[in-house]
């Protein structure tokens, strides 16, 4: 279960429009993940720009890294990402889940 704290630094870090958006394409990129270099010619930014940035999504634990090589392969670390989202809808509608339940049957489908 994800505390308030953890939460803070999860938005704080896709509280930025490159970091979120690096967050959205590597949602996007599922387990392939995307390489930095990568993640630099699609965002247009400078490699010490996404280097920067993908620190920031690491240290939030949203996102990681593997060595392949000489490079790291970035990826959406998907329990960060259903932990943040369950803090979230926790208390939703009154404890009523079932009025969030298109958002969340979406996601566990997407998820998969």
């Amino acid at each position: 279960m994800m505390d308030t704290m953890a939460a803070v630094r999860c938005f704080q870090a896709i509280g930025q429009a490159h970091r979120l958006e690096m967050f959205r394409h590597l949602a996007k990129a599922g387990d392939t993940g995307m390489t930095a270099g990568l993640i630099a010619e699609v965002l247009d930014l400078s490699p010490s720009q996404v280097s920067f940035h993908l620190k920031e999504l690491e240290a939030s634990t949203l996102c990681f890294a593997e060595r392949e090589g000489r490079f790291m392969r970035y990826r959406i670390e998907p329990g960060a990402v259903r932990d943040l989202l369950d803090f979230l809808l926790a208390d939703c509608c009154q404890g009523r889940r079932d009025l969030c339940s298109p958002a969340l049957q979406q996601l566990e489908h997407n998820c998969r």
